[in-house]
Parts: structure tokens; sequence; C-alpha cells
């Protein structure tokens, strides 16, 4: 039975393509931002690191200052790729006593076992410590080419400007009110009147304030971002996380360290494929593909039986990381991930995911910094003695899984944002470009697949007959209509190189509204 939504409408996003550099992101201001620094001469990484700064200042919710995130860099003359990992950390001084498990399951992004009062899922003893600013710096010290303080600039402006209200923010914080009332630094930042805000009926844009948030960025372009956590910011932020009851500590965050590591690289085809190593998914993706690689891909489009190769290679693979590595599916929350690709004119790629956690993460916004932090807590399995467990100074299990993929015709950076629906995303889009030769606007057109680790295979309305019978008769199935909200699909944002002509191709997720690739501005 179909509901109220109309069937016979077909969304298009056309890829961009330059022989410049490209900037695709979760939210279009922020590619902008990225595009005018390769204009102004910098590299991918700084790009990179603008785009995302700017991202916490035009999303905040879905990543930011209190954060964290993981960063693939390749460069385009050696093919070297260098992979920077900045997640989140439980507080030394966390106590598991403060997470008592009781009846029932979590109602949040996954189900675990619930806690008393959400202690893991909202509010102050959610909160883990934030990788994010040092990650990036990281990245920006090894590989950049600006200072620091230019690729803070742009983020400043936007967050002085404000939160631009337009129908999907009113959608996305009216989603988050029921939390974000519950604490007054929340409600008064983004419930305006205590109601979510609502575009000016007359059609003018207005702005949401972001009050402390610029002088916060400001601060850091001045202190530097080592200040965020063992100068004067710091002292702030650890009065801020005292006051609101986190035991996130001063010594917690001069301790933090972002970390570079090798990538993990192997082969699928004639490709090669670099993701992230350890508690990431790109172990699960490698394991995904592997069993990909024993399917003959055949034909110029996905057909029933390539189909059936992705849910039975995702649902084997995901077996795995449950059995191994204390995963479990995803609840009915929804991730507050973001993701940004960048190719410059040289060739260098980035591949960066950022995150909250959950949307709003913590839901709490400090009352000094006005940082919104993380709900990283939440990562951890709460019941005692599994791989994932809750425990002090304890890195989780993350969903986060950008990739780049090279054969001899191209050269892919894509990510996701979408929590475990990350994996399903990447690993098809990666196959209908590597093994069916499409574009990358036919790719992100393709309709898809989700499978999350449960039985049950998630099937786009917009699969054509016989792939969801055939699916059908092999797996419980449901068809779902992609759709802004709620979304039962990750949110891909990819950039490529054609190495035959040498131009460059950006889009991301067709149905995100503020989505999309912005090309470098010729001079």
């Amino acid at each position: 039975m179909h509901g109220a939504f109309a069937t016979n409408q077909r969304l298009t996003k056309h890829a961009v393509c330059t022989k410049r550099g490209v900037v695709s992101a979760q939210n279009r201001k922020a590619a902008a931002v990225g595009a005018d620094i390769l204009a102004e001469g910098g590299n991918a990484i700084d790009a990179a690191i603008a785009a995302s700064l700017a991202l916490g200042a035009c999303e905040p919710w879905m990543s930011g200052l209190g954060g964290g995130g993981v960063l693939l860099h390749l460069d385009g003359e050696t093919g070297r790729v260098t992979a920077f990992d900045f997640g989140m950390i439980a507080s030394r001084q966390l106590d598991t006593a403060d997470y008592p498990v009781i009846d029932g399951r979590a109602n949040d992004l996954f189900p675990w076992a619930a806690v008393k009062d959400d202690r893991n899922v909202s509010g102050p003893l959610s909160m883990a410590v934030p990788g994010y600013l040092d990650g990036i710096a990281l990245a920006c010290d090894r590989l950049g080419t600006m200072p620091f303080a230019n690729l803070v600039r742009p983020a400043i402006a936007l967050a002085v400007q404000g939160l631009e209200i337009d129908w999907f923010t009113s959608l996305l914080v009216t989603t988050a009110a029921h939390d974000l009332r519950r604490f007054p630094t929340s409600a008064a930042r983004f419930l305006p009147g205590g109601l979510p805000p609502v575009p000016a009926a007359s059609g003018e844009t207005s702005f949401l304030g972001l009050d402390r948030l610029p002088d916060t960025l400001q601060m850091i372009a001045s202190e530097g971002p080592r200040g965020f956590y063992e100068g004067e910011l710091a002292t702030m932020l650890a009065r801020d996380l005292a006051a609101v009851g986190s035991p996130i500590s001063a010594d917690d965050l001069a301790r933090y360290r972002a970390r570079t590591v090798e990538p993990l690289t192997f082969s699928y085809g004639d490709a090669m494929v670099h993701a992230m190593p350890g508690l990431y998914a790109g172990s699960t993706l490698q394991h995904a593909l592997s069993l990909m690689a024993e399917h003959r891909f055949d034909g110029d489009w996905p057909n029933e039986n390539a189909f059936l190769t992705y849910v039975a290679s995702l649902k084997q693979a995901y077996a795995t990381r449950l059995a191994t590595m204390g995963d479990t599916g995803d609840g009915p929350g929804r991730s507050c991930t973001s993701h940004l690709t960048v190719v410059d004119a040289k060739g260098d790629m980035v591949c960066l995911t950022q995150t909250l956690l959950s949307l709003f993460g913590s839901r709490v916004v400090l009352p000094e910094t006005g940082i919104l932090m993380n709900n990283g807590i939440m990562w951890f399995d709460p019941e005692p003695g599994r791989p994932n467990s809750i425990a002090a100074g304890k890195r989780p299990l993350s969903n986060m899984c950008p990739a780049i993929a090279e054969n001899e015709a191209v050269r892919l950076a894509i990510g996701a944002s979408g929590g475990r629906r990350i994996l399903p995303a990447v690993t098809q889009i990666l196959s209908f470009v590597l093994d069916y030769h499409m574009s990358l606007e036919e790719a992100f057109a393709q309709p898809r697949v989700d499978v999350s680790g449960d039985d049950l295979v998630t099937v786009s309305a917009d699969l054509w007959s016989p792939i969801p019978e055939t699916l059908a008769a092999h797996h419980p199935t449901r068809i779902v209509q992609a759709r802004v909200y709620p979304n039962s699909y990750a949110c891909p944002v990819a950039v490529l190189r054609d190495k035959v002509d040498n131009h460059h191709y950006g889009t991301a997720e067709v149905i995100n509204p503020w989505a999309d690739a912005v090309p470098e501005p010729a001079n």
C-alpha cells in the first residue's frame, strides 16, 4: 500500500565536471568554502579542512568541534595514501557504574540494552573526548600548505551569520526538539521561543544565531588548534564540561592526540582499495568486496544476480563483524555524521568523515564555549564482558567507512553518513563504478539496497523487475522509497578522476537537498 507521496516523481542531481578541483559535501555552502580555498592556491587538504570547519557552522547537528572523525589522503603523483584517526575516546575518569543496564532496548542508533535514564545516549554522561580539531590540525601540519588560521576564517564568517533557516533546518530541529528542550543552552540555541525555527513566510532569508560559537572559532584561529586541548580554550572547555556534569577532564583533553595510521590496502579485481583500519568499517568493506570478487559481474548494468551477490556478501561480512567486533544492528535513531571529498587540480584526494554520532550528538550545547558535544559513549555496548563494552580510556567501534579506489581508468574517493547504512552504500557504488564502469552520476542515480546487519533487506522502490522479486524469493525484504526523512539509505558523497581525459567529477546523494559538489572557480 502506497502512502500519500507521489510514486511517479524522480529526482536527479548532475555531477559537476572540470579539469580543476572539486569539493563534494553534504552542504553546498561548505563545499563552496572548500572550492574557494582551492582557487586561492590551497591543496586538497587545505580545502577539506576549510570545508570541514564550515560544515560545523552550516549543519552543527551533524559534526563539529565537539566530535571526531577519520581522513584519508592520496597523493596524486605518488599514489601514497595517508590515514588520520581522530576518533573519540572515553574519558579516563569514566565510571562504568554510571551506566546501569535496565530492562528494554535503547531507542536510538543502536539497539543496545537500555541504560538507566538513557545516560549513554544523551546528556553529559554520553560525551566522549572529542578528537576532531586535533585530527584536522595534524593533517594540516603534515600535508597542508596554508596557515590553519586562514582555514578557520570562512567558518567564523558563517558562524557569525548564523544558521540559515529553511525547511530542511526546520525538519531536522523538529526531529530532536523533544530532547533539545531538556537542556537550557540547547533549547536557547535551537528552539527560539520554545519552538523549532521556521522559514519566514515572506520568503526572505532568516538565520538562527549560533551564540558563542563564533568566539570559540576565533580563539582557535588566534591561539591555534592545540589550545582546544591545552590552552585558554581548554580551560574554558574543561570548566564547561564540569558545569554540565561530564566526566571529561582537563587531563583527558591534554592527553588527546590524533594519530596517523597505515591505511588498509587491498585489491578488488583490477582495482586497489584504501580504507581505514582497526575499529572502523574498512575491514568489513574488505570482507564484503572479497566475497563479491568471487562473482562475475556481467552485462552492462547490475541485474538480479548482482544484487543477490551484494546482499549475500554484505550479510556474511556483517555476521563476521557482529561475531568478532561487538557491533550490532541499527536502531530507529538518525545518525549525524557528515562526509566530504576533495580532488585538487594536481589529482590529490581527500576523503573525510566527521561526526557527533547521533543527530545533535549528546543534545547538550556547552554554556561558555557554545560547542555542541558528541554522544560517543553510545558507540559502546553497555553490557560488560563484550568486545565493545564501555570502559575508561577506550576507543569505540565505529561505522565510518571512507574509501579511495583506483584502477587503470579511474580514481574514486567516496564516503557517506548514515551509521551502519554507510558500508552497503559505499560497497555498491564501488561496484557500480569498478565492475560496471558507470559514470559517477550514473552510479549515484542507480537505486540501491540496504543490508545493515539484521536479516531484513531494504530494497529501493525504484529497482526494476525482476530484482525485487528475486531478492524476496531469497531474503525477507521491504520495499522503501528513498526520501528525505526518514531515510532508509545512506548519504554518500564522492569525487572521481578520469585517468584517461584527466577530468574531475563530483556529486552527492540525490535525495539530500543540501548535499552538492562545487567546482573550483576559475581565477
